[in-house]
């Protein structure tokens, strides 16, 4: 899917095969996915702005993960399954690697999108999510956890905005493509951040009982750095509760918008119980 937009005509030669080493390595594009779910619920099907859309947030998903495994973020090896962008070229070309993936992802929003109401609306949406006050402001607060104590409150407020604010845009997206009404797209917003927020507790969960094989990256990691995660504060059998609830409650969300929501609904679940 990325492929078919990903144009690397003008780009320099390794700066395009480190982008498509990111791009098509194994992962589970679940921002991708819920865009296209998302829209297809709302219209019955899935058009071109859909899946520019889908490409466009999981290009800012994988400049996120390069730029997290850097030697001065979360310094890993891993990434499902796989040497690191910095490993596998050198840190230099990972950062710039990162920077152009975020890029082309608004200038495909910016030039791919049907309806430039439509193009602003998505550009807005990821934006947002992304930016200060949504996955780069909750990767600040991580950093900063790093090695304190912190509460449930704080833990909330770094994964939502880290994690569960794109999980939240990537439905947003999903329906405003789709043409849905300003009060479906909220339902399907709050589905998301519910969503968003359950995989990273199940994240947490994974890091501290399953192996790297397993999680395509570094296991035990987070307790070593001493990172604010589910576990470490509020242990494994509460973490596993404020899962259950939160899948719950994302499902929920779904209630009243008809029988196109089976994917979502199973989504939230497979989520909840994967082990990987």
């Amino acid at each position: 899917m990325a492929e078919t937009l990903l144009d690397c005509r003008d780009v320099h030669t390794r700066l395009a095969q480190a982008m498509k080493y990111v791009l098509e390595g194994p992962g589970k594009r679940l921002r991708a996915a819920m865009v296209l779910w998302c829209c297809e619920l709302v219209s019955g099907g899935v058009d071109n702005d859909a899946l520019t859309a889908a490409v466009a947030i999981e290009m800012v998903h994988c400049y996120s993960l390069v730029h997290d495994d850097l030697p001065a973020m979360d310094d890993d090896d891993l990434r499902r399954g796989r040497p690191t962008c910095h490993i596998e070229f050198d840190e230099a070309t990972a950062i710039l690697t990162g920077d152009a993936l975020m890029t082309y992802a608004f200038e495909l929003l910016a030039t791919k999108v049907s309806d430039a109401r439509k193009s602003v609306r998505l550009v807005a949406e990821l934006a947002r999510a992304a930016g200060p006050a949504g996955m780069v402001g909750g990767q600040m607060g991580d950093l900063e956890g790093e090695g304190t104590e912190g509460n449930l409150q704080m833990l909330e407020w770094i994964h939502t905005n880290k994690t569960a604010k794109m999980f939240q845009a990537s439905c947003r997206m999903g329906a405003i493509c789709g043409g849905a009404s300003e009060e479906i797209v909220d339902a399907l917003g709050r589905y998301g951040l519910k969503t968003g927020l359950a995989f990273q507790i199940c994240d947490d969960i994974l890091d501290v009982s399953a192996t790297s094989r397993d999680i395509g990256k570094t296991a035990g990691k987070d307790a070593r750095q001493g990172k604010m995660t589910y576990p470490a504060v509020v242990g494994l059998q509460q973490s596993e509760a404020l899962l259950n609830k939160l899948t719950a409650e994302a499902v929920e969300q779904l209630d009243g918008l008809g029988s196109r929501t089976d994917d979502l609904r199973t989504l939230a679940m497979v989520l909840t119980e994967r082990r990987k």
